[in-house]
């Protein structure tokens, strides 16, 4: 049997969720987390933390691993998904420049 995938990823935060304390209080623990970067795209501030493509741009984040199926409802619960935010899978470079395949939170047409 394989893995769920949906599960089995990390994923990668810019915003809020960068805090560990405010992420401990919505996924119940402390998850362990990395740097990363997201290239061609740049972050964003209105309501919400938000990203879009851009050229040329980086978003420096951290990648949150070792999450379940539970943390990832929690956290789609916290995103609001789907009327604020979309679950996409992206590939994101870590400190040692490996690519990475990872979920993100990307908002919907609010932005």
């Amino acid at each position: 049997m394989q893995p769920d995938p949906n599960t089995t990823l990390p994923l990668f935060v810019y915003g809020s969720l960068i805090d560990p304390v405010h992420c401990a209080e919505v996924l119940g623990r402390f998850a362990a987390a990395v740097p990363a970067v997201l290239y061609e795209y740049e972050r964003g501030h209105s309501r919400h933390w938000y990203i879009r493509r851009r050229d040329g741009a980086e978003t420096h984040g951290l990648l949150l691993a070792n999450l379940d199926a539970r943390d990832y409802a929690n956290l789609d619960r916290y995103e609001e998904v789907p009327t604020l935010y979309t679950r996409a899978q992206v590939e994101v470079t870590g400190r040692d420049g490996a690519l990475i395949r990872c979920w993100i939170y990307l908002p919907t047409d609010w932005v």
